[in-house]
C-alpha cells in the first residue's frame, strides 16, 4: 500500500492526479500539502474533503519542519512533487517567486526527504517523483526533432530555468545520496480546473464574457497539448513500473499552433451554443448568443520577450518501456474540457471574482 504526499495537490494538474490515483488505488492513503496561493483552489479538492483516506495541510514546501513532521507522521513512502511556480508570463515580470518555490523549495523537499528516508529509516522502500516541464529544453525550430529525455536543457525563461534547476537537484541527490527518484517532463496540459490565466480557459471565459482573445505575436507558436488525465496516467505508470533514477518524457502527440488552438476552441463554443439555446441567456455578451462567431473575437498582440517558438514531446521511452499511450486526442480532450467548463460556472467564476481565496 502507498502512502502519498502529494505536493501542489490542490492546483490545477496535483489535484487531477490525486482524484486519478484514488480512483485506481482507493486502499492508498493521500497527504496534500499546499500553500494555497493564487494557483491553489480547495474547492479542486471539495468531494473528497473529511474522506478518511485523505489529509490535508496548507503550508509551503520550504518548511522543511513541516515536510518532515508530514512524512513522519503519515509514515509517507512516496511524494510526487507538482508544488511550482508556472506561469511564463508572471516569471518574466516577478522572478523572485519562481525561484523561491521551484528551487528552493524542491531542495527542501528533497533534504527532507533524504533525511526521513535514508537517515532516519534508512532501507525503507519509497520514491521521490518530480513534475516537470518540456520548457526545460527550450525552443524547436519547425523541422526540429522532438524533444528526447537526451535533449540538452537551454531554458530561456525564468520559470523554465527554475524548473532546470530542480531538476539537477533531484537528479544530483539520487547520484549523490541514493534517493530513489523519478522526474517527468510534459507537456502543455489542459483539462478541468485549469486556472483561468492559461490560453484554453483564459480564451473561452472571454468568448463566453465577449471580451478579446489575445493571442502573442503571429500565433504560430507551436505547442503539444496533453489532456490533464493521461498526464496523470502517465505519472501512475512511472511510479508503479518507471526506473529508479530515469527521466520519462510524457507527451500528447498533439502538435497545434496556438492560432489553431483559439480557432478550434471557437468553433467547438459556436456550436455548444447552437446546441444549446440556454447558454445565450446565460451568456448574453458572448457573440455566440447573437449569432456571431466566436472567432470575431481574436486580437494579435505584440508578443512576449523569449516567447519560444515551439516545444515538441517525443515519448518513444514511456510508450516503449511502461506501454504508455494518451487517451484522448486534442478534438475530443478539448471537447471534454469546453463542456466541464459550461457545468461548472461556479467553480470558475470565484476565482474571477476572488471569493475562491476566501
Amino acid at each position: 500500500m502507498k502512502r502519498l504526499l502529494v505536493t501542489g495537490g490542490a492546483g490545477f494538474i496535483g489535484s487531477n492526479f490525486v482524484h486519478h490515483w484514488h480512483r485506481e488505488h482507493p486502499e492508498d492513503s493521500i497527504v496534500v500539502l499546499d500553500a494555497l496561493t493564487y494557483a491553489g483552489n480547495m474547492s479542486n479538492l471539495a468531494n473528497i474533503i473529511g474522506e478518511d483516506w485523505f489529509t490535508f495541510a496548507k503550508g509551503t514546501i520550504c518548511a522543511q519542519q513541516l515536510v518532515e513532521s508530514l512524512l513522519e507522521k503519515h509514515n509517507i513512502n512516496t511524494l510526487v512533487h507538482f508544488a511550482a511556480e508556472s506561469h511564463v508570463d508572471r516569471s518574466i515580470t516577478g522572478p523572485d517567486a519562481f525561484i523561491e518555490t521551484n528551487v528552493t523549495g524542491t531542495h527542501t523537499l528533497l533534504k527532507a526527504a533524504k533525511k526521513f528516508w535514508l537517515e532516519l529509516n534508512p532501507g525503507m522502500d519509497h520514491l521521490f517523483h518530480h513534475v516537470s516541464t518540456d520548457e526545460v529544453y527550450g525552443s524547436l525550430s519547425a523541422t526540429d526533432p522532438a524533444f528526447s529525455e537526451s535533449t540538452q536543457y537551454a531554458p530561456n525563461s525564468p520559470y523554465s530555468a527554475s524548473k532546470a534547476a530542480s531538476d539537477h537537484l533531484v537528479r544530483a541527490y539520487h547520484h549523490t545520496y541514493g534517493l530513489r527518484v523519478t522526474t517527468s517532463n510534459c507537456s502543455n496540459n489542459y483539462g478541468p480546473f485549469h486556472f483561468p490565466e492559461k490560453l484554453i480557459p483564459l480564451c473561452l471565459l472571454n468568448i463566453l464574457h465577449g471580451k478579446p482573445l489575445p493571442i502573442y505575436g503571429d500565433g504560430k507558436q507551436i505547442r503539444d497539448w496533453l489532456f490533464v488525465d493521461d498526464h496523470a496516467r502517465g505519472i501512475e505508470l512511472i511510479i508503479k513500473q518507471g526506473r529508479i533514477g530515469e527521466t520519462y518524457n510524457i507527451g500528447g502527440n498533439n502538435e497545434w499552433t496556438n492560432i489553431d488552438v483559439v480557432t478550434l476552441l471557437c468553433q467547438i463554443t459556436d456550436k455548444r451554443f447552437a446546441a444549446k439555446p440556454e447558454l445565450c441567456q446565460r451568456f448574453p455578451d458572448s457573440p455566440c448568443a447573437r449569432g456571431e462567431a466566436a472567432n470575431t473575437l481574436i486580437k494579435f498582440v505584440t508578443d512576449r520577450p523569449g516567447h519560444d517558438t515551439r516545444y515538441a514531446i517525443d515519448a518513444t521511452k514511456i510508450r516503449e518501456e511502461l506501454g504508455y499511450q494518451p487517451l484522448e486526442s486534442f478534438e475530443t480532450g478539448l471537447n471534454r474540457t469546453v463542456d466541464w467548463y459550461l457545468d461548472n460556472e461556479r467553480w470558475w467564476q470565484s476565482i474571477l471574482d476572488g471569493s475562491y481565496r476566501a
